[in-house]
């Protein structure tokens, strides 16, 4: 299992090698020594003081680079020993082989000195694998000496090698050597510290912590207090290559890493750029808007803003991949831990996408405004614009800016949020002014005079605003000039059209809705409407065919005197019963039961 691990976490490395075909004669690299070895440490086995697993873990890994490599040394039965030298380093993994050798004996003698406090002759064989450590360090020192490597890599190098000294003259209780050597590694950590990422700074601060203890024991063990004194001194007076060319060796790592790293300073914080395509991206970003400027009208602008577009996606997944691969490495971050730099580069490639996403958009905008000024002679794309047009596009420039507003590692820039409403409040009033101009298109002056109060509103709020720029400023100013127009103009129709409502003094409140007739002419002669619709092809002057009105049935007999029949009263001749009470009559229907002879005898 932790074979497989260990494959899954350098298959991208390794697959690259396999790949890379080219001549690589005049690249220079950049080994990050001291983080490469950081992070082989944390993930195989020293988080918990496991050196057997972290020795292993090393064993393994020169094995996997010399085959890539093809710097095997022999086959299955015989052994010829190869080492890397400066002609063989056409690629920067060539040098990670003498680094894991040495921190595969270094971790062989941590791993002896655990055991050595119940076993104390493996002292011996613990000073014996430092001094191998010590030798392999030599060698990555001398490879990295070349032309081939950056200052940076020379000076994580050299202090490599008196870290591994410094243990080992530490172990040797040579303790003049061990502080001197330790102080020298300390030093080129501390000063390297302020020209890297801030990941990186804690990693380097955290190395000059550690060696601080240490250093404290040789002065005690040397007894003169001086000796410290003397070391700090060591960098005035020139003494040693290492500290007297420490300065130029810093500014050319940081130029390198101008070069390499390409940093980005955002909302008052900087980080690195690490993925070549997104480094590329970036430079190409700087020069886009010398580039659409040239463009010769709106849609070749457009044309030139959808193709950065794309590769703006094409660089926030390469960020992604990245962040993928440090979740799996690193697990995901605490609740409440701070934006990590690959999270803030996404947020400011994600703010990129959404900006030129606005500025695209706004350049469609002028084409649909355009358009509609010369009534469609210049239609986009071939068909007719609407002010409906208009409402979609303000509606996804809206929705861009909620987008920005929830960017991670921004939600507490009250500055930045505060810009962000400012615009939205601009282009909302854009927005429910051409809802309006809709509206007003459909003869909906009610719900158009309404928008155009809400549009007022905003416009008034906008303006108010202390971070927009003058061109916003112009447009807003004119959107008020047009509000006002344009509302005149609604209430000017709605009273033509008799859509008012007036009080008892015939003053007018307010604006009906719904009072547009459908009468046609012939049923409203006694009032006056201005109605265009008489002028037309269909003008709704008599309603035809007519409503259905219902009519009474045909009758089944035609005796009409029979309805006003007024018959003889034949109280009298009721029969009376044996108790003295009228028999009741039958009524009319008995009547004639009895003329026709239906009724039968009425016996029991």
């Amino acid at each position: 299992m932790v074979v497989l691990d260990e494959k899954r976490v350098d298959s991208k490395i390794e697959s690259n090698e396999e790949s890379s075909s080219k001549s690589e004669a005049d690249q220079i690299f950049t080994v990050e020594i001291f983080k490469i070895i950081k992070e082989a440490q944390q993930q195989h086995g020293l988080r918990h003081g496991d050196y057997q697993r972290y020795r292993g873990y090393c064993t393994r890994r020169i094995r996997r680079l010399r085959k890539v490599l093809h710097v095997t040394q022999g086959d299955k039965r015989h052994f010829k020993k190869k080492d890397i030298t400066d002609a063989m380093v056409k690629d920067e993994k060539f040098l990670h082989i003498p680094l894991m050798m040495a921190e595969r004996a270094w971790g062989y003698a941590m791993q002896l000195r655990q055991e050595s406090n119940t076993e104390p002759r493996k002292k011996f064989h613990l000073v014996s694998r430092l001094r191998k450590a010590a030798s392999y360090s030599l060698q990555l020192q001398k490879l990295c000496e070349s032309t081939k490597c950056d200052a940076r890599t020379k000076l994580e190098a050299q202090a490599y090698v008196a870290w591994i000294h410094g243990s080992l003259h530490f172990e040797l209780q040579l303790w003049k050597h061990a502080m001197e050597n330790l102080k020298k590694a300390q030093m080129v950590y501390e000063k390297l510290a302020p020209a890297l990422s801030e990941e990186d700074q804690v990693l380097y601060k955290q190395r000059v912590e550690e060696l601080s203890p240490s250093l404290r024991y040789c002065a005690y063990n040397i007894g003169d207090e001086s000796a410290i004194d003397d070391l700090l001194k060591m960098r005035s007076h020139g003494q040693g290559d290492l500290l007297a060319n420490l300065d130029s060796l810093i500014a050319q790592t940081r130029e390198r890493r101008a070069e390499v790293l390409h940093d980005v300073e955002w909302r008052g914080r900087s980080f690195s750029v690490r993925p070549e395509r997104v480094r590329l991206f970036l430079i190409s970003e700087q020069e886009l808007d010398t580039t659409i400027e040239r463009g010769e009208d709106n849609s070749a602008k457009i044309t030139l803003l959808e193709n950065f577009l794309m590769d703006c996606k094409d660089a926030i997944s390469a960020v992604k991949d990245e962040q993928k691969s440090e979740l799996n490495t690193k697990g995901r971050p605490q609740a409440g831990a701070p934006v990590s730099s690959l999270q803030y580069l996404l947020s400011y490639l994600t703010n990129i996408r959404l900006t030129r996403t606005i500025q695209r958009n706004l350049l469609m905008v002028e084409s649909t405004q355009a358009a509609l000024a010369d009534k469609n002679e210049n239609a986009v794309e071939g068909r007719k614009v609407r002010p409906q047009d208009l409402t979609r596009l303000y509606e996804i420039i809206l929705q861009n800016f909620n987008e920005l507003q929830q960017l991670p590692g921004l939600e507490d820039d009250f500055q930045y949020q505060q810009e962000l409403e400012e615009k939205i409040k601009c282009y909302k009033a854009f927005r429910c002014f051409y809802i309006a101009q809709s509206l007003a298109t459909l003869r909906r002056w009610q719900d158009a005079m309404a928008l155009y109060k809400r549009a007022e509103l905003y416009v008034s709020q906008a303006l108010n605003g202390k971070h927009l720029n003058a061109d916003l400023k112009a447009q807003l100013l004119k959107l008020k000039k047009d509000i006002e127009g344009e509302e005149f103009s609604a209430h000017a129709y709605s009273v033509l059209e008799g859509e008012t409502e007036e009080d008892d003094n015939g003053i007018i409140i307010g604006v009906k809705a719904g009072t547009r007739t459908k009468k046609p002419l012939a049923e409203r002669l006694s009032e006056y409407r201005e109605d265009t619709s008489l002028l037309s092809r269909s003008p709704n002057v008599y309603k035809l065919p007519p409503d259905m009105r219902p009519i009474p049935c045909k009758p089944l007999f035609f005796d009409l005197a029979y309805n006003f029949i007024e018959f003889p009263s034949l109280e009298e001749k009721i029969e009376t019963s044996a108790s003295g009470s009228k028999k009741a009559g039958a009524g009319i229907t008995g009547f004639v039961k009895g003329l026709m002879g239906w009724g039968g005898s009425g016996k029991k």
